[in-house]
């Protein structure tokens, strides 16, 4: 009997599994879409997956807390852990300074008896002769240290990222300040998003970019409104051709009402996150763990790629 063909449809791409298992980082979901952790576990269970691969995500600032300096490395940590190209972009004076604050991931009971095993392996002393037999179990163990790790980790927000993520990775820092216009930093982005690998039917790695406080006043184009909505429409562009994620952070209070809904229109995937003030009786009585809790995180819109379902 003849093998049956896999079933193909217009609406959507046929994915094998073992492309999802062979690159870690990516996940498969309905309609041919692909994810890419957002960090947060929870975040990607409401997103349906996490953040949509060819898809730009948007972070309203809250103007009182630097809540979303959370998120932005939560997303960047991640992408590290699963050697993911990055592309940062702050208005700080020198943005790498900014990887040393990079949460580190919490090992899991699996992980962490990996390691006392390995740790146990090195200090036995055998003879010669008898190592051939352990040689599989240290193989084991070494390709478990250096390869796959969950799709969404845990971090640890006290312990900074392990200086081995950094190391060897493609990490591409830019500050807005020394961009004079942003034709240049489309440039950057340009040729960030052409070393990628470009989709042939399968996805074989995604690449991420964090844009921090995009229209902060430290900017020279901070005044540009009209150069900043276009940038963001051609980034959109080109992430949309592409095997990567892109964030965008920003402060809707520095934007005049109607570029911020342009902003906000133009997201794919639409959060803002807000401070808890510190004595509100009526929130903490409808919320668990509510001391521990430093902000609030609202999901405003989910992207929707390859589907006909309206965003709004």
């Amino acid at each position: 009997m003849a093998a049956a063909n896999p079933r193909m449809s217009s609406f959507s791409r046929n994915q094998s599994a073992a492309t999802s298992s062979q690159y870690s980082g990516l996940k498969h979901g309905p309609n041919g879409t692909s994810f890419v952790s957002s960090g947060i576990p929870d975040l990607d269970k409401i997103l349906g997956g996490g953040f949509t691969l060819g898809t730009i995500v948007m972070v309203m600032e809250d103007a009182e807390a630097p809540h979303h300096m959370l998120l932005l490395r939560n997303f960047m940590s991640q992408g590290l852990v699963h050697n993911q190209p990055l592309l940062y972009a702050s208005p700080a004076k020198d943005p790498r300074a900014f990887l040393g604050t990079l949460p580190c991931p919490i090992l899991s009971k699996e992980e962490k008896s990996h390691d006392r095993e390995t740790e146990k392996e090195k200090g036995l002393r055998i003879a010669w002769q008898y190592k051939k037999y352990f040689g599989e179990n240290q193989q084991n163990f070494e390709s478990h240290k250096e390869g796959k790790h969950e799709f969404c980790s845990d971090f640890d927000l006290r312990k900074p990222l392990d200086r081995h993520f950094l190391v060897g990775k493609r990490i591409d820092c830019l500050s807005l300040q020394d961009s004079l216009n942003l034709s240049m930093f489309r440039d950057r982005c340009s040729s960030f998003l052409a070393q990628l690998p470009s989709y042939d039917g399968g996805i074989s790695g995604a690449g991420r970019i964090a844009i921090q406080s995009f229209c902060a006043p430290q900017c020279q184009y901070s005044d540009m409104g009209w150069d900043m909505l276009s940038f963001i429409r051609s980034l959109k562009s080109m992430i949309r051709s592409s095997n990567a994620v892109a964030v965008i952070t920003f402060p809707p209070s520095l934007l005049s009402p109607s570029f911020s809904k342009r902003w906000q229109h133009l997201s794919d995937t639409l959060i803002s996150v807000r401070a808890i003030p510190e004595e509100d009786k009526e929130l903490s009585k409808l919320l668990t763990g509510y001391q521990d809790m430093v902000g609030l995180l609202n999901v405003h819109k989910v992207a929707r790629p390859n589907t006909q379902v309206n965003q709004q």
